[in-house]
Formats: structure tokens, sequence, C-alpha cells
């Protein structure tokens, strides 16, 4: 294979959740100007990502779904759903994410549960029914978690995010150990600080986002499409010998 064709995905289906807007949406269409058709899924409207999709050729789906609920049936449901619209899945993208803010002594057992259901419970369950999809159909898969740079950090107010964001690269390097000699690739990439909802409350708080700001070698927020080629390469041919990778789309955060 040629170097330019390495990174095309046409013949590809991705899923895509969290795909509604943000750095989901921009991965959503990112993939979809490699070449594949995308399966969206948010707890919102995905329309408008799927209508952008549309708009380049490419055949899409959206699909409303709380991931707050997801469990191993409810998984493999949404694969097989996937599966019987286009096909087949081929790429899993692991973006669906949600944060919670209040001190550690105050923090609620909602706030708790329900991060930690989202961003790490919903990816596993989506990861094991995807790879029982590529192992049963004798392909090659990829699977890509969104994780933080707060996987390898703290931060401040936020612990189910940072636990949920630390398990999340755990879980990637654990799947990949045991999938890789399936012809199945688990990567990640980590986010830094970007101009997306979760985000929102820093930069509204003028003392904090200068902070952040200033400590960014790049001297900007991440966008999100940002995040467009890290996410191409991990998804395609380019990327068949990275196992257990993660990598860090953050300015320069994480080198600082």
């Amino acid at each position: 294979m040629k170097g330019g064709e390495l990174f095309q995905l046409t013949g590809k289906v991705a899923l895509v959740t969290g795909a509604a807007r943000g750095i989901g949406q921009s991965i959503a269409i990112s993939l979809a100007e490699a070449g594949a058709e995308v399966f969206a899924i948010d707890r919102i409207d995905c329309s408008e990502t799927v209508r952008q999709i549309e708009a380049l050729g490419k055949k899409g789906r959206a699909e409303k779904l709380d991931l707050a609920e997801m469990d191993r049936e409810k998984a493999l449901e949404v694969i097989s759903t996937g599966v019987t619209y286009f096909g087949g899945i081929d790429i899993l993208v692991n973006n669906a994410g949600i944060i919670r803010r209040a001190p550690a002594l105050e923090f609620s057992t909602q706030d708790w549960e329900e991060v930690l259901d989202i961003n790490l419970s919903s990816a596993f369950y989506l990861s094991q029914a995807a790879a029982r999809h590529f192992i049963e159909n004798k392909k090659r898969g990829k699977i890509i978690n969104v994780a933080s740079v707060l996987s390898f950090q703290g931060g401040l107010q936020v612990s189910s995010y940072a636990a949920s964001k630390g398990g999340l690269l755990g879980l990637t390097r654990a799947l990949a150990n045991e999938w890789a000699s399936l012809g199945i690739n688990v990567n990640a990439i980590a986010p830094g600080y970007f101009k997306t909802e979760v985000t929102a409350g820093i930069r509204s708080d003028p003392q904090r986002s200068k902070a952040v700001l200033e400590r960014i070698p790049a001297g900007r927020w991440g966008e999100p499409d940002d995040v467009k080629g890290p996410v191409v390469f991990l998804a395609s041919a380019a990327a068949e010998y990275l196992h257990g990778a993660v990598i860090p789309i953050d300015g320069g955060w994480l080198a600082r």
C-alpha cells in the first residue's frame, strides 16, 4: 500500500459516541472526509453531524442514546444495529464524556456514578461488543478511546472525571494487551484544554482561563478540528503496528 493510501478509510464503517458536537462531531466528520461511513451516537440529536457526513457523499446514521444506561446487552444491540444498517463495523471511537465539578468532600453519589458510567463503563461495554464483532467476522478492527490530559494529572474539583479518564487510559492498554494478537488495535488520544462545553466553566473565569492559556506552549486553546489528523491516523492502516498508545493533543501542555 502506498503512503497516501495508508490513510484512506473508504469502505470502512465507524461508530462514534458523543458525536453531536465538539470533538466528537469533528471526529465523525474527519472519518467521513477520509472515506468512512459513520454511525453517530449521542444523548442529544446528532442530525446535524449526519447532515455534514452526507454532504460529503458518505452514508450516515444518527441514534439518540443515553450512554449512562449502557451495559453489555445494550452494547451488543448498538453494534448489531450498526451491522444491520451498514453491513459491519470497522472502527469504534469512544468519545462520549461528561464532567462534574465539586470539591471531593462534597461530591455527590450521582455525579460520581454518572461520570464513571458514561466516560468509562460505556467505553468498555462498547469495546467488548465491537471486539466480538471483529473476531466473529475474522476482520481487523480499530478502537480509539478519547482520554484526556487528566489521564495523567488530577485536576481540581473533578475527581470523577480524572478517575474516569485515568481508568480509560488503563483500559486502553489492558485491551491492547489482550487483543493486539487478534488484529485489533486499541489506542487513545488525550486532548488538552479545548474550546468545548467541558471547559466552558474555566474559559468563563478570567483568572483560570489566563492561567491555563499561559501554560500551553502553543499559546492557544485547542479547537475540535485539531483532533482530526491523529484520529484518522489511528483509524487507518498507517497505525497497524500501534497498540496501547496514547497521543496527547494538548498544544504541549504535558511537555511543560
